[in-house]
């Protein structure tokens, strides 16, 4: 038979069969793997669906329930009416309060932990892991104790009350004010401010402010122009680590506030056990943490990934 009369594709390429051979082996690798990286995972996303999945889906349905009037819950009748009252003015006002101090607690926060945090990244390393060791410290104590301790240095006859009587300021009672509450969230959440914000920082290609010093740029405007922009992430991680629980914050508020001024916390835990009306905690419990899966969500989209 001539080889004009031969078919093209009666004749094997062996590279083309060997790439193809390729591919096949790539493609089961990694199949393996991805089966391999899920029963690695397994257990994180189980531990998830039952203690994070589960209980939102609980509180989302007893949102929707009907509170009758002997102060149980009732799950047939679903409706919206718990959703409606969180327009009320009482529950707006609450919110925006407890909005205004996180707020605060989250500006303050990053006024004290971006120093703190720039200054850790550029130290030697024995510095700055001692440093971060410091920062650590207060997780070592437990939360209710570090709230009673702040209650103590702040009340009348404390020490920083016998302080500023000593150099003729007269008494300082700060305890049960709205300064307080904000000290009090301060010290319990700075940590969760520096940490990203140090991941971010030093992450840092340093060579860049060396070029930007060359250029003739100052240190504020090396700073401005690059450490800042660079080290947005962990500005933006920090903030919404801080602002977040802040926000629905109970135990600080309670101690060092006195329950003077409703926030948001003791809103939801008085609906639950006072008023009786779970309809309303859990919607607001839902909308607490919508919120914190949205600012979360925008932390990621934002190239919070990166970090």
């Amino acid at each position: 038979m001539s080889s004009s009369s031969l078919d093209p594709l009666d004749i094997v390429d062996p590279d083309h069969e060997h790439h193809h051979v390729g591919e096949e082996v790539e493609r089961r690798l990694r199949k393996a793997d991805r089966r391999r990286g899920l029963l690695l995972a397994l257990p994180a996303y189980l531990y998830m669906v039952l203690f994070f999945a589960v209980p939102l889906i609980i509180v989302l349905v007893y949102s929707f329930a009907t509170r009758t009037s002997s102060g149980s819950v009732a799950l047939s009748g679903w409706n919206l009416d718990s959703y409606r009252k969180l327009g009320e003015p009482i529950v707006r006002n609450v919110v925006f309060r407890s909005a205004w101090l996180a707020a605060n607690t989250t500006f303050v926060c990053l006024v004290i932990g971006y120093p703190y945090a720039y200054y850790a990244a550029t130290r030697r390393p024995l510095v700055r892991n001692l440093l971060l060791v410091a920062v650590m410290i207060p997780f070592w104590t437990n939360f209710l104790v570090r709230n009673y301790s702040w209650r103590l240095l702040l009340s009348t006859g404390g020490p920083i009350s016998s302080a500023t009587e000593a150099v003729g300021l007269g008494e300082t009672d700060l305890l049960f004010t709205r300064t307080a509450v904000v000290l009090g969230l301060t010290y319990s959440f700075l940590p969760f401010m520096i940490l990203p914000l140090y991941a971010s920082i030093e992450r840092i290609d340093w060579r860049l402010v060396e070029a930007s010093r060359d250029l003739y740029s100052n240190g504020v405007q090396s700073f401005l122009k690059i450490v800042l922009p660079l080290s947005l992430p962990g500005v933006i991680a920090g903030s919404i680590l801080v602002f977040v629980p802040s926000l629905g914050a109970y135990v600080t508020p309670e101690i060092l506030g006195g329950g003077r001024e409703t926030m948001l916390g003791s809103y939801i835990v008085t609906q639950f056990l006072t008023a009786r009306n779970w309809p309303v905690g859990a919607s607001v419990s839902f909308v607490l943490m919508a919120v914190m899966l949205s600012a979360t969500i925008v932390y990621f989209r934002s190239g919070g990934k990166n970090l």
